[in-house]
């Protein structure tokens, strides 16, 4: 059975509603393949304040708003930071954390059972590191993320690309004040940016991908909010890419 065959019978399979979500999804790529869409670019600040619907008049009222409020609450453990800190202690050994994190610092991490995988200071977010296959920067619809030949194991670069692991960082920093942390939380976000433009590259081929890189941005945002090693530009170019 031909591809075009095989593509008809699907679609006569499908209900009206389906093929009209189907319709706007194939316009939206179209859209941002050709530049067209908002969405391949950040939001200005202007956009941004309308974006949140906040009450700030400027990003730098709001990345004040960040590093200071009480209200709205975050999470609890973010209230206490003493108490948070102890808790720390109680249920991790604090050598155990601050050696995880002396060694996210020194670019070497443990992915999905994997140890001791060596990716230096200056990451490259689209490598996979086990089979040396490097992504290409393109719009993510043109990526055949599940050729082995294309992309490797794509499970292991999106798990380094979750982030999941500046918590880690956010741990260690609690637990000693040490700005060191807070700089490697800085330097990795920063080049992930610079990096991965919107919808450009493997890191924007899956909205699940997406939600769990923008929860560990949002969280370890709390960790470093009131670290002098944090630029107002770097909190707001950060929450430009989590909107």
């Amino acid at each position: 059975m031909s591809s075009l065959t095989t593509k008809i019978k699907k679609l006569k399979g499908l209900k009206m509603d389906e093929i009209g979500v189907r319709v706007a999804q194939q316009v939206a790529i179209l859209s941002e393949r050709g530049g067209w869409s908002k969405h391949v670019s950040l939001p200005s600040d202007e956009q941004l304040i309308r974006l949140l619907n906040s009450r700030l008049n400027s990003t730098s009222a709001l990345v004040e708003h960040l590093r200071l409020r009480d209200q709205p609450r975050f999470f609890p453990a973010f209230d206490d930071k003493d108490l948070t800190v102890a808790d720390f202690r109680r249920r991790w050994p604090e050598p155990k954390i601050i050696k995880a994190a002396d060694q996210l610092a020194q670019g070497t991490f443990s992915l999905l059972g994997l140890r001791d995988l060596k990716l230096g200071d200056q990451i490259d977010w689209h490598l996979e590191p086990l089979s040396g296959k490097r992504t290409p920067l393109v719009h993510w619809s043109q990526l055949n993320y599940l050729d082995a030949q294309v992309a490797g194991d794509k499970k292991v670069t999106w798990e380094l690309n979750r982030h999941q692991y500046f918590l880690t960082l956010g741990r260690a920093y609690w637990l000693t004040g040490d700005e060191r942390y807070a700089r490697v939380f800085v330097s990795h976000i920063t080049s992930w940016m610079d990096q991965n433009p919107p919808k450009l590259g493997i890191n924007w081929a899956s909205s699940l991908e997406i939600a769990f890189r923008s929860i560990s941005w949002l969280w370890a945002l709390q960790f470093f909010r009131q670290s002098p090693s944090i630029s107002d530009d770097v909190v707001a170019r950060t929450v430009k890419f989590c909107t």
